[in-house]
């Protein structure tokens, strides 16, 4: 389970509420939540006298999800390298750590949507911690029968993930019901593995629907309910009392780590499109624009003399992007998206990226006072790790949180410990340096190599190596052979970095 002291980062998307239409084996009985089920077990109008009956139907679905991760992690280097004293540490190669693997695990919970076993769970449930790789998932069901599963598909936008796991007749399923029939003070149920607890249920109501965290995300939309969701908790359904999955347990907010009455599902209505073109391997393709925005409040709103809290203001528009091919320029503000008014709720991003790319819409926005009327062409959003490396470099040349979780792109030099990429036009924008300066730009490094040791930082510009200019990761790495078939420890590396001058750094290899 996700959990921060602030509202914790969500990746959403949007789409129409569909129910999930699968191919059930023969024989196949029906959905643990079908009508003809649930008209015997459903609570009372009003407030319900018990949700036994009502659990004992659904749970039989829920399911305890399981990853063995191997992590990456890097050696203690030698305190005393490049002194007389280097071979006392017991590393007589010098400072030439290397990185160790160790054993994590991973747990959290899913639900099955279909007789023969696909399974619905969040994506962080399954997604390697840092530099890691899964090597297997489990999914226990509530009889504690153990089954291997395979990923079918993920999306760290929206935070989803399927699972397929097969056995020798039809499992228990339930399915998708209409989110967009919630309502503040409706009764639900949540069911999951909170710190490892096999089939907990907690009950509540729902708090507030299609909530924003204020994550900036373009999918930042959550039922929040106060019924218990804790560690583990993460990727189980938010039943309704008719026993739809109207949300899948995602986040909470939360000063200590545990509940505190303020949790956060992904709306079926948004989850359940994504999880069929994952379950049939469609692409998900989503809207964009091409701005960066905020939102139109407190003084802003005031300069402007528009009301709080509607509409969201542009500034910076991405060239040859969505809003810059119809005219839309930084200092507008836009209030409407395809007729649609942007508010906290229904953010200009939220809205656009639920349009199929290639849509002509109109954009209503406000242009030095006057109200304006554009049409464009929605253009596709670039990947995660696409933005991630448009966005990477703040004022300060440090890189930008990437809220997603995803890894900047970008090949890595394990003799420098550097993650690098050449220069492109944009980065040369964002760094200060002309649109056709060379060079390879430091996305990341790994802060136990002698590059971190010297204050090597993301943003820096590696222009040269042993005096021959670096274009590209295998110029870089050629070099680096060559430095270490001649016998030699260090490559010496010139650094530009904005506001200071150039730089030569040696950097003991590992």
């Amino acid at each position: 389970m996700r959990y921060s002291y602030g509202l914790t980062s969500a990746l959403l998307v949007g789409g129409a509420a569909i129910s999930l239409i699968t191919g059930n084996p023969a024989g196949a009985q029906v959905a643990q939540n079908d009508d003809s089920q649930m008209a015997r077990v459903v609570p009372r109008a009003g407030a319900p006298e018990s949700f036994a009956d009502l659990t004992a139907q659904l749970q039989p679905a829920v399911v305890n999800i399981s990853t063995r991760q191997r992590i990456q992690v890097p050696t203690q280097q030698n305190p005393f390298a490049g002194t007389p004293f280097e071979g006392l540490f017991g590393n007589r190669g010098g400072n030439q750590a290397q990185p160790t693997t160790r054993e994590a695990q991973s747990l959290g919970s899913g639900f099955i949507i279909s007789a023969d076993g696909y399974v619905v769970t969040n994506n962080h449930v399954i997604a390697p911690q840092g530099k890691g790789e899964v090597e297997e998932i489990t999914v226990t069901t509530t009889d504690g029968t153990e089954y291997p599963a395979k990923l079918i598909g993920n999306d760290s936008s929206s935070d989803l993930a399927v699972l397929k796991i097969s056995g020798p007749k039809a499992f228990p399923f339930v399915h998708f019901g209409d989110s967009s029939q919630a309502r503040v003070g409706d009764w639900v149920i949540a069911i999951g593995n909170p710190f490892a607890l096999g089939g907990t249920v907690t009950s509540g109501i729902v708090s507030a629907v299609y909530r924003s965290t204020g994550t900036g995300s373009a999918y930042d939309r959550y039922i929040q309910t106060d019924a218990s969701i804790n560690r583990g908790n993460s990727g189980g359904p938010l039943f309704d009392m008719q026993g739809n999955v109207i949300g899948i347990n995602n986040a909470i907010f939360s000063p200590s780590g545990g509940s505190v009455g303020i949790g956060f599902a992904i709306p079926a209505e948004i989850a359940a499109p994504i999880v069929e073109k994952l379950r049939t391997g469609q692409e998900i393709q989503r809207g964009y624009l091409g701005v960066q925005i905020q939102p139109v409040a407190g003084d802003l709103a005031d300069s402007l003399n528009l009301p709080q809290n509607r509409g969201e203001f542009v500034q910076s528009v991405e060239p040859g992007q969505a809003a810059d091919k119809a005219g839309i320029k930084p200092g507008d503000v836009v209030t409407k998206v395809n007729g649609q008014d942007v508010t906290n709720d229904q953010t200009l991003s939220f809205l656009v990226a639920n349009i199929a790319p290639g849509t002509r819409i109109p954009i209503e926005l406000y242009r030095e006072g006057e109200r304006r009327t554009v049409t464009l062409t929605v253009g596709k959003r670039p990947t995660d790790e696409e933005l991630a490396q448009s966005q990477l470099f703040n004022g300060d040349n440090q890189p930008d949180e990437d809220s997603s979780g995803g890894a900047q792109s970008g090949a890595m030099t394990q003799d420098l410990g550097l993650q690098l990429s050449p220069m492109t036009p944009r980065y040369a924008q964002q760094l200060g340096v002309s649109a056709d300066a060379g060079g390879l730009v430091i996305l990341d490094v790994d802060a136990n190599s002698d590059a971190g040791q010297k204050g090597i930082q993301p943003g820096d510009i590696v222009v040269t190596a042993n005096y021959k200019t670096v274009d590209t990761p295998a110029a870089l790495e050629s070099i680096v052979a060559a430095a270490k078939a001649a016998g030699r420890e260090t490559v010496l590396l010139r650094i530009q970095r904005r506001g200071r001058p150039l730089t030569y750094v040696p950097i003991r290899l590992r």
